[in-house]
């Protein structure tokens, strides 16, 4: 069943991106986040009601999440250029959120590439073992999002062994999707589609993983 993604986040800790000195930006930061919860919940869920109109609804917002996170950078530079008044820490921050919401936004272009899908109507053409294993990638790839939200809003960087573990297992789902894909029992031009939903949903849980490496080590892998 599919609900809204709601913030649960109270003011930063000591390691979150936004220190108390960059708290304007935070609201910002956190709708972007939670915009993105909300496309990969929503994307799965019209695929697999066949909603059309909420696939095309997930399609249309992710232009709105993609001009969030221009703003947001664009914001981000000037500070980093012009304000005098940061401190090392801050800058350090501004530089970690610079790296990071690019990152942010491919995560709803996946959800988006999803949610084209179900607008085409592609879930009434899966085999029920498949409309399973995609339930299940989208309830795994909304849990691995909040615990990304959770590093990287509130700084809880004890979810980020969590977050590995929940990528491996997006990873077996990846795979046995990929193996019922050969089973023959869905048309070529369906499977072919299935293994890119498979993809989408696989390199939205590496993106996670990249997020919260960048978080903890304020670098990490593309």
């Amino acid at each position: 069943m599919y609900r809204p993604f709601s913030s649960r986040h109270e003011p930063a800790e000591s390691e979150a991106v936004l220190t108390s000195h960059l708290e304007d930006l935070r609201p910002q930061v956190v709708r972007i986040f939670a915009m993105v919860g909300e496309a990969i919940a929503g994307a799965t869920h019209a695929l697999l009601a066949g909603d059309r109109e909420l696939a095309k609804l997930v399609v249309e917002r992710d232009i709105e999440i993609d001009k969030l996170v221009d703003t947001v950078i664009d914001t981000t530079e000037y500070r980093l250029l012009n304000d005098a008044t940061l401190g090392l820490d801050d800058r350090r921050h501004l530089l970690t959120l610079l790296r990071i919401l690019p990152e942010v936004e491919r995560n709803g272009d996946l959800a988006e590439h999803i949610a084209r899908r179900a607008a085409r109507g592609l879930g009434s053409e899966m085999s029920p073992r498949s409309r399973g294993l995609i339930e299940r990638m989208g309830e795994v790839a909304s849990t691995i999002w909040r615990e990304a939200t959770d590093v990287i809003i509130d700084g809880k960087l004890e979810a980020t062994g969590a977050i590995e573990d929940i990528d491996d297992e997006l990873d077996d789902l990846h795979v046995s999707l990929t193996a019922e894909l050969t089973s023959g029992s869905m048309t070529l031009p369906v499977a072919v589609e299935l293994a890119l939903l498979a993809r989408f949903y696989e390199r939205f849980g590496d993106h996670c993983v990249n997020l919260a490496r960048r978080q903890v080590g304020r670098g990490g892998a593309d």
